[in-house]
């Protein structure tokens, strides 16, 4: 099997396990991954994380050019502006997971760390999110909102449409996002509880700790 294959394959494999668990439902989410050449294997739009074929996913080349595979998901803008401006990022994942969204929907939601310091598993592996403001589905400005972030957030939060994560590869950035989900679903569940969150001191342990990039 070609590096390329197994690629392709833990991009199907990875959407169908989230689209199974209910992280992203219908024809919503887009992955991409880069190749070792240093193009794109990305997820096609209109696709289904639950149905997807190794075979059809669109592919770049290096040189960001389309020259194979369906067509991609319009949210290209946003997967470029990560690649662009993050240098370590070998892969983006978009879903459009139900607790973050909810989240991101509440009044009081901070803009510049979106996710409260509930546990120390979403600070290792996402540092702090930003919150975005809503954007039409597919509008390239979003992407213009990630650029001016100038490679400061790997992972950011798309106001009523759902988290955006980067990471070293397909499986980290995967991993990463569902991290945002599982925390977004205890601070909705936690709401009006009055919990005990991570002190401003313990939140410096883990940063200090795991090297956690943290502005």
């Amino acid at each position: 099997m070609t590096a390329e294959t197994h690629l392709r394959d833990q991009i199907c494999t990875l959407a169908k396990s989230m689209f199974d668990r209910g992280l992203t439902g219908g024809s919503t989410g887009n992955i991409s991954a880069r190749t070792e050449d240093g193009g794109l294997l990305v997820t096609p739009t209109g696709t289904c994380f639950g149905r997807l074929d190794p075979e059809r996913l669109s592919r770049f080349d290096a040189a960001g050019q389309l020259i194979g595979g369906d067509q991609p998901t319009k949210e290209m803008p946003l997967h470029s502006a990560f690649y662009d401006t993050r240098s370590g990022t070998g892969a983006v994942v978009h879903l459009h997971s139900c607790h973050s969204v909810a989240l991101s929907m509440m009044p009081d939601a901070n803009e510049d760390d979106f996710l409260p310091p509930l546990t120390p598993y979403a600070i290792m592996k996402l540092g702090r999110v930003k919150l975005l403001p809503f954007f039409l589905p597919g509008d390239p400005a979003m992407g213009d909102a990630v650029r001016g972030l100038a490679g400061r957030r790997s992972a950011v939060m798309l106001a009523n449409h759902g988290p955006v994560v980067a990471g070293k590869d397909v499986e980290a950035a995967c991993n990463a996002i569902e991290e945002l989900e599982d925390t977004a679903r205890l601070a909705i569940l936690l709401r009006g509880c009055n919990p005990r969150m991570l002190t401003p001191e313990q939140v410096r342990a883990v940063v200090t700790r795991f090297n956690v990039d943290w502005d």
